[in-house]
């Protein structure tokens, strides 16, 4: 017989009394142990049904089975499906997760940031000309000797044609380029100015400023940024020092990819995941950047967050019954179908940070299948804003 569960309709309470289902449920870490009794969360006791023949029942024997319970606890609820199968999936793969109402006001310090070294940049020392076309957002430089030293030495456009710089005697600077060397370089256009070079790249790109913002702040320490098109992301990124110029048959290939995310768009789930998923495909660490001023410390009431995650240890797994026992993740629960906006996802990283454990995006899809995104911040030196390396995880 399994787990004897009871179902109070009005004030929604699940609990378990009779003495074996509590001693089973104790041993699976289910529940609240309150004077013999445990006290259930609605994703805890349809695990129950749909896994362990549990049965759930009534003062009058009334018996509620998974569609009746589940039609009850998802009204008014957001994501609720995509709640309890990622919580499902967690528990199928023999750990532990807990409700986020556990959460405490103790600082777990599990949130640690991820130095990159940055370098400051080395301005060039040369006056650049050159011509900007609004409609393609690019400038040709057609001096040749100023093109190839800004690309060899700097790394700034491409002299020639991609890996094959000897195809050609013109320069090509890219709108971030182009505005970079404006501001921070001497470069001056024929037929345009900074203002008119902002205009036409907010003109094509909705938020020009956001990705910008990003592109200044990591060229300003060291890195060099190119296009990211083949990789589905906004840029790839080399490491300060790095040279396009490593032999006449090796390339150097970049590592990172980054993805501007602002705080006031909003992008599909799935769409999302495929960047992070193509980026790993080809070996590259993707990198997710959300501009714009940093939030107020949370408020406890408004977590972003699912569930409190315990993960393995040496010989077994963390169980919260555990002396000394810490969760080691915190979980947010996605659904493929969902749109997220860059200000949520920012209130749930900054959260997590607060509280000191790293945050896994959980992503439910139509299958019902759930695939994991461990979020780690980066330290990047001198920058006001925040990064993250966003890796595929498997529990």
């Amino acid at each position: 017989m399994g787990v004897q569960i009871r179902f109070e309709p009005k004030t929604r309470a699940i609990t378990v009394s009779e003495p074996s289902s509590v001693s089973s449920l104790q041993n699976g870490c289910y529940g609240i142990m309150q004077k013999g009794v445990i006290s259930l969360e609605p994703e805890e006791v349809l695990y129950l049904i749909d896994i362990r023949n549990a049965q759930c029942l009534d003062d009058a024997l009334n018996e509620y089975k998974f569609n009746a319970l589940a039609g009850i606890f998802s009204k008014g609820a957001k994501k609720f499906f995509a709640r309890y199968f990622t919580y499902k999936d967690w528990r199928d793969r023999g750990l532990i997760p807990r409700s986020i109402s556990e959460l405490t006001d103790e600082k777990y310090g599990r949130n640690a940031r991820k130095p990159y070294p940055g370098e400051k940049f080395e301005t060039p020392k040369i006056a650049v000309h050159g011509l900007f076309s609004p409609e393609d957002l690019m400038t040709i430089i057609d001096e040749e000797e100023v093109g190839k030293e800004l690309y060899e030495r700097y790394w700034l456009g491409q002299f020639g044609s991609y890996k094959a710089e000897q195809r050609g005697r013109i320069s090509k600077l890219d709108v971030f380029e182009t505005l970079f060397m404006l501001k921070h370089c001497k470069l001056s256009l024929e037929n345009s100015n900074e203002k008119d070079v902002l205009k036409a790249a907010r003109k094509i790109h909705e938020y020009f400023d956001e990705m910008y913002e990003v592109f200044e702040d990591w060229r300003l320490r060291g890195f060099i940024l190119k296009t990211g098109f083949k990789f589905g992301t906004h840029f790839r990124i080399y490491f300060p020092r790095a040279s396009p110029k490593l032999g006449n048959s090796e390339w150097v290939h970049s590592k990172h990819v980054i993805h501007v995310f602002p705080r006031k768009s909003k992008m599909l789930i799935s769409e999302w995941a495929r960047a992070i998923r193509v980026a790993h495909s080809v070996k590259k660490t993707f990198i997710l950047a959300i501009p714009g001023k940093k939030l107020a410390a949370r408020k406890k009431a408004e977590t972003n967050f699912d569930f409190l995650l315990f993960h393995r240890k040496k010989g077994g797994i963390e169980k919260p019954s555990d002396a000394g026992a810490k969760p080691k993740y915190l979980m947010l629960s996605l659904s493929e179908e969902e749109y997220i906006g860059g200000e949520e996802l920012a209130q749930a990283i900054e959260e997590a940070k607060d509280i000191g454990l790293e945050p896994i995006l959980a992503i439910c899809d139509r299958e019902t299948s759930v695939t994991y995104y461990l979020v780690k911040r980066i330290n990047l030196p001198g920058s006001e804003y925040e990064y993250y390396e966003i890796e595929w995880e498997q529990p």
